[in-house]
């Protein structure tokens, strides 16, 4: 029975009174970046859907960005800060909090010096405005050389490479795929990813376009993944041979006199002594150790001198490899030799709208990459980009002697599950002297936390890709302002940061974040009103700076970071429109435009994108050269008979989204991949348990039987194992799943970025 009143139900009458509004914001979850429409009820979230307006995404959302509601409201997420005493959680107020930092981590860096503290700098802080903009203050405060982050299990190859090529680690030719003809993917698969180092909403849309006007995708992956059961051509490679195959592409494109750089040839430097230094790797040398027949590989070299418009993409299978940096490199060798650099439908320089070197400064000409600049204390691993080698992180802490790290500072991040050797991480992070996380969960990595502070969630968060717009496959902007106000117990990021900052500074557990906020907008602005090439050069800053108020914290740096890019209001320097119906830009023009503004389509960029010593793409770096002989050694190797890869679900973004139940429901997916015939001689049956051994470890995981992955290759995603002790999630340890990384090993990296082999493991594989 239903209660009437005055002719109106009270279910009724309650929806007619409740208070609704929809707030826009784009994705934090994903490298996608893709509008979000959030309908809230009496300032509660009721709905959450594709932004259909939105310039980039124009509705497309993935299963991830809908959950935005369960991750605020989830009841395992951390909302005020916790101090750890005799063992026991204990919740704090933040004064507690900061001042329990002061007292135990000030006294281990007086006794042993700043590199007694390590940092490492997680994966969802590069999706968070405040995180990404203040650790950099915090880093410096601690002057410690112990620096590490998940970069060197993903990215850092291809960084590396660039930085050699183009002068800049971010300056990443990106592809095309709105306007190719012929798309080559190796190692990624963005009909679950969506895309990486490669932003855009709706890959699968984008490629199913693509082949509508007639293009063809073609697959280079050990595995018959979702985007290969799309190909055209799938081409299942050996984990870890890619290097050898794109080197064989130039290799026969030269023999073919198919050399051909195109616009690009006035700014490409050392084309000949590449092209002869690749000469020797012919299809047929290298067919045995790719795994793929020779006239293959040279007709896909043909199809891509042959196409109007093509682009080589390559992603983490080919970076998290022991050749990362040569392959990434590669890929954009194949893409200058076939004239597809900087091209409509080639590899593409975006233009960032804030925050990208590449804008700032003398165009064209820059210092280029500096590497090696200091090496870890144990085995002497080079630093790249400022950070060590994350192969190398347990070690410094388990090994005694001068400079070893008996603190730790985590920043959204979980190395316990992310990093190789899980488990000797694990308890060298156990006999740490002090340590403190900003986290929003107690996870495998946080449960050894003296000290947590919670960053607040996502909704309470003003909102701007910063790094992901510069590489984004169109040219976009879009800020999102808080959809809700912060908890009682809450505060911003940026603060929590640059308290620590200040902590570590000597200026103590109350002072001001302010200080911290003053000064980064400060630099900014006399660094703005110094560059020559900047609409503010020669600036009153107090006038500037004045312009900026009221704001503060990170709107307060974006602001001026839009207002002096490349399509800035300059201070109200520039009138004219930056792109069709769109006025120069400021951080007030994107709040009244929450459906973001479309800057156009990617434009070609040489040679002001460079910012290399030689002012042109320096195609020869030396290091790169110099490294093929190794890799001519992988050719004639012979073939493990067992290796291990990694596997990406369109529901996962690796540990940190396995406590929501909309995304882990349904049938498990930590299964062991085992094609039939191995599965055959190795005694192994479907829905058995495997257990898979390594130098490092070993660990037991379900069988799943398929022919989905090439004999001689096992899969396991990345990212579960969530049964340890002391782990406050409690969807993630009903479906934990296992560690991959628990049989990943710290010997094993590309030498030249001292980046992780995730993709590629030997190991041994029977029943449990």
């Amino acid at each position: 029975m239903r209660w009437q009143h005055g002719g109106m139900t009270i279910a009724e009458e309650a929806v007619a009174d409740a208070t609704t509004r929809t707030a826009y914001r784009t994705c934090p979850l994903c490298e996608a970046c893709c509008g979000l429409e959030i309908t809230l009820t009496d300032e509660r979230v009721t709905r959450i859907r594709g932004d259909r307006d939105d310039v980039f995404s124009h509705g497309f959302i993935c299963p991830k960005g809908s959950t935005l509601k369960q991750l605020h409201d989830d009841p395992d997420r951390l909302r005020s800060p916790r101090i750890k005493r005799d063992g026991v959680w204990h919740d704090a107020s933040w004064a507690e909090a900061f001042a329990e930092i002061e007292r135990r981590l000030l006294p281990i860096i007086e006794a042993h010096g700043r590199d007694a503290v390590g940092v490492y700098l997680g994966n969802p802080g590069v999706h968070s405005l405040g995180s990404l903009l203040y650790g950099k203050p915090l880093i410096k405060a601690l002057g410690t050389s112990n620096v590490y982050s998940a970069s060197t299990v993903d990215q850092r190859p291809k960084e590396l490479a660039c930085a050699h090529l183009f002068g800049g680690g971010l300056t990443v030719p990106v592809p095309d795929v709105d306007r190719t003809d012929l798309l080559v993917v190796l190692g990624a698969n963005p009909y679950a990813s969506n895309g990486s180092l490669a932003t855009a909403p709706d890959w699968p849309g984008r490629i199913e376009a693509m082949r509508a006007r007639g293009g063809r995708l073609v697959v280079v992956d050990p595995r018959r993944s979702r985007t290969a059961e799309e190909a055209d051509v799938h081409l299942a490679i050996r984990p870890g041979s890619d290097a050898l195959l794109l080197a064989a592409l130039v290799s026969t494109l030269a023999d073919e006199g198919r050399i051909d750089c195109g616009a690009a040839a006035p700014y490409v430097r050392g084309l000949e002594p590449v092209v002869a230094a690749l000469a020797p790797f012919t299809p047929e040398l290298v067919a045995p150790a790719v795994g793929v027949d020779a006239a293959a590989i040279r007709s896909l070299a043909l199809e891509l001198a042959d196409a109007p418009r093509a682009v080589v993409y390559g992603r983490i299978g080919t970076t998290t490899a022991a050749f990362g940096t040569l392959a990434s490199w590669l890929v954009d060798v194949v893409n200058t030799v076939t004239g597809n650099l900087d091209q409509p439908g080639g590899a593409m320089f975006p233009l960032a709208a804030a925050g990208a070197s590449n804008t700032r400064g003398t165009p064209r000409v820059g210092r280029g990459v500096r590497a090696a600049r200091r090496s870890s204390r144990v085995r002497s691993l080079p630093e790249t980009m400022g950070e060590l080698p994350v192969v190398c992180l347990a070690e410094e802490i388990d090994t005694p002697g001068d400079g070893q790290i008996r603190a730790m500072v985590t920043m959204a991040g979980n190395p316990v599950v992310s990093t190789p050797n899980a488990g000797r991480l694990d308890a060298a992070f156990a006999t740490l002297e002090f340590m403190v996380s900003v986290d929003i969960y107690v996870n495998e990595t946080t449960r050894h936390a003296d000290v947590i502070l919670p960053a607040p969630s996502a909704l309470t968060k003003g909102h701007y890709d910063l790094a992901f717009m510069q590489l984004s496959l169109r040219n976009v902007a879009n800020y999102s302002p808080p959809v809700l106000p912060l908890g009682p117990d809450e505060l911003e990021e940026w603060e929590i940061l640059a308290k620590l900052a200040l902590i570590v500074q000597g200026m103590g557990a109350a002072a001001d974040a302010s200080v911290v906020d003053d000064l980064m907008i400060g630099a900014l602005v006399a660094g703005a009103v110094a560059d020559e090439h900047s609409p503010v050069h020669g600036r009153d800053p107090e006038a500037l700076l004045a312009e900026l108020e009221p704001r503060r914290g990170p709107e307060r740096l974006l602001d001026l970071m839009l207002r002096t890019g490349p399509y800035g209001d300059g201070f109200g320097s520039i009138k004219d429109d930056v792109a069709p119906g769109v006025p120069p830009l400021t951080l007030d023009l994107l709040v009244d435009r929450p459906h973001g503004v479309d800057l156009g389509p990617l434009a070609p960029r040489l040679p002001d994108v460079l910012r290399t010593p030689s002012g042109l793409v320096e195609l020869d770096a030396e290091p790169l050269l110099a490294d093929l002989e190794r890799l001519r050694a992988l050719a004639e190797a012979p073939v493990p008979p067992a290796v291990l890869v990694g596997r990406r679900d369109l529901r996962s973004n690796n540990s940190w989204m396995h406590n929501l139940e909309v995304l882990v429901k349904g049938k498990p997916r930590c299964t062991l991949h085992v094609h039939p015939s191995d599965a055959e001689r190795w005694g192994l049956v479907d829905g058995a348990t495997a257990c898979v051994r390594s130098r490092s470890g070993q660990l037991e995981a379900p069988v799943e039987v398929t022919d989905a992955v090439r004999p001689g290759v096992v899969s396991l995603p990345h990212g579960w194992g969530h049964g340890a002790a002391g782990v406050e999630m409690e969807v993630a340890q009903r479906v934990a799943g296992v560690n991959s990384n628990l049989v990943a090993d710290e010997l094993l990296f590309d030498p030249l970025s001292g980046t992780a082999v995730l993709n590629g493991i030997p190991v041994e594989v029977g029943p449990a």
